[in-house]
């Protein structure tokens, strides 16, 4: 995946709608209906998996991750991020 493939979409204030799989296969990020479908290897225990999608979604807006701050879906596979 290249870095900052969806930067055009990294403004300051902006949501973004993401759906997790954890445990997935393989690790993976779409983009698709105004929703980011991101895959990740790690488990949903003790906020791996939280964690692995925050890294994820960081790389593809070309952001720190530490930007990003997660909203709602703290243990839900339907997840809200906000960039600050």
């Amino acid at each position: 995946m290249t870095k900052g493939l969806w930067a055009h979409l990294a403004t300051p204030g902006a949501e973004f709608h993401v759906r997790a799989t954890p445990r997935a296969r393989q690790p993976g990020l779409s983009f698709t209906g105004g929703k980011f479908q991101i895959g990740v290897t790690a488990p949903a225990d003790d906020g791996r998996a939280n964690a692995a999608v925050t890294e994820t979604l960081a790389h593809a807006l070309g952001v720190a991750k530490t930007r990003l701050t997660l909203v709602r879906g703290v243990i839900s596979r339907d997840k809200t991020f906000r960039l600050d």
